[in-house]
């Protein structure tokens, strides 16, 4: 397929359709954002989506777009549920409910820096990271492990691990509904049975941060943040179970596209309507791996608390908890008419404007926080919520690799990224050195950009700009 962009605005790109796409593309980027790496498929993964049966208005792509499983990183779909829509895990990601929490803390910059190291230190001796090791919280059996995936970080909550607070400030109240344990395998929960609680590999992080500029000073202080003022901002998911529920639907959905008449571009595309068997099932099991991934995050916040009352005698408070690894049912008009749609946001964030219904009463007339998080020794962004963002309410997720795993190992050094982290004044705790290569500030797109495109495009604005003071590494 021969893919075409038209710049429709400085921070828009159309591609018209063509062939079997049933959609245009609409692409949300600088000239210098769109996808330039060697290899990266990302725009014509947007025309592959765009065949998707069922969808509604355009394929979109964030700022942050780059080449995925089947979706581009950074894809948002919606499809019509009541014709025929579909839904399609690669869609969501193997990371099911992948996700930013950013905490606030009563302590500035400035009065923690003596206690800084003491703060890394037990940061760095309690949160387990790393490929495959365990977590915090080791669930006794398939039983208690139910109740995880019903009530997410509810059931933390519950179980003594975090405040009713807490449940305020998350997406969904911190359980994504219908979820469905018994469409999660046997071999899923073994996964997960001991990682409740860790960061996992990867981009995985968390950051210790300081605000450095506030562009919103109202929206700043309805989220509780203000000027050089410390937060910590957790990104990771739902680890080797999400991983897992994954695997094993895509293998499904995968032996059923030629029982629903389903032909596809792209086999990574696999999907099922989203009322069939198959697609009801990979639902179910989807929103239980999603309310891992917001339990994994809530255990991780209260390592976070220990860690600050411990090091600094400091109280920690949760400014929001939002996903972006997920397929949601909601409803949006498309072309007047209210539809019922399954809305795809693979590393895309919801973005909800102010005054919507589902937002938290003391968030009303703000509008939704959205969490931009930068790499290593990058900032790191804040945003809202903006009313006419017709990408189904949805915002980009982070900065975007522009290089390989592979090629960022070829170009970095570990154990050399880290002194000049530390040359900056971040204190850096890796897991491995060769995991520190991997993430190093340039195979990322620059988050500064991103975050002005993402504001240029009408997604979200801009609320508070956020640096690194020290950072444990998955």
């Amino acid at each position: 397929m021969d893919i075409t962009l038209v710049q429709e605005s400085p921070f828009r790109f159309r591609m018209e359709r063509q062939g079997p796409m049933r959609v245009p593309g609409v692409v949300f980027a600088t000239q210098d954002l769109l996808p330039q790496a060697a290899g990266d498929k990302a725009l014509e993964q947007v025309a592959n989506v765009a065949t998707l049966p069922g969808i509604v208005r355009a394929s979109f792509a964030m700022p942050d777009v780059h080449w995925g499983y089947g979706f581009p990183i950074g894809g948002v779909a919606a499809t019509d549920i009541d014709a025929g829509g579909v839904v399609s895990p690669g869609g969501v990601g193997f990371d099911i409910s992948c996700g930013v929490r950013l905490l606030a803390a009563d302590v500035d910059r400035g009065p923690l820096a003596p206690r800084m190291r003491r703060l890394m230190d037990i940061l760095g001796d309690t949160v387990p990271r790393g490929m495959g090791r365990g977590g915090l919280w080791k669930l006794s059996g398939r039983a208690q492990m139910e109740k995880l995936l019903v009530a997410g970080a509810g059931y933390a909550v519950e179980q003594g691990h975090g405040v009713p607070r807490d449940l305020e400030r998350c997406e969904d109240r911190g359980a994504l509904a219908g979820a469905d344990p018994s469409h999660v395998g046997q071999r899923a929960v073994e996964r997960g049975l001991n990682q409740v609680g860790s960061l996992g590999s990867g981009n995985h992080f968390l950051e210790v941060q300081a605000v450095d500029r506030v562009y919103d000073d109202a929206v700043a202080a309805a989220f509780g943040l203000h000027a050089g003022q410390v937060c910590v901002m957790i990104h990771c998911g739902s680890r080797g179970l999400g991983h897992q529920v994954c695997t094993d639907h895509v293998r499904v959905m995968d032996q059923s596209l030629r029982g629903f008449g389903i032909d596809l571009p792209d086999r990574q595309l696999a999907c099922a309507p989203v009322v069939s068997t198959p697609g009801r099932a990979y639902l179910g099991a989807m929103a239980a791996a999603a309310n891992y991934g917001r339990a994994n995050r809530q255990l991780l916040t209260e390592a976070v608390r220990h860690a600050f009352t411990t090091a600094a005698g400091a109280v920690v408070e949760l400014v929001y908890d939002v996903s972006h690894n997920t397929a949601k049912t909601e409803t949006h008009d498309v072309d007047g008419v209210p539809r019922r749609l399954c809305v795809h946001r693979k590393g895309a964030t919801l973005a909800l404007p102010p005054g919507h219904p589902d937002l938290p009463a003391d968030l009303a007339g703000t509008g939704h926080p959205v969490l931009v998080p930068g790499t290593m020794g990058t900032a790191s962004y804040v945003m809202v919520g903006a009313a006419g963002n017709d990408a189904f309410a949805s915002a980009a997720h982070g900065a975007g690799r522009v290089w390989s795993r592979h090629q960022a190992l070829h170009r970095v050094r570990g154990e050399q990224l880290r002194a000049e982290l530390e040359s900056q004044g971040i204190s850096v705790r890796p897991s491995s050195w060769r995991g520190l290569a991997e993430e190093a500030p340039a195979a990322y797109k620059d988050v500064d950009e991103v975050a002005r495109a993402t504001e240029g495009a009408g997604l979200a604005r801009l609320v508070a700009r956020l640096v690194p003071l020290g950072v444990v590494k998955g």
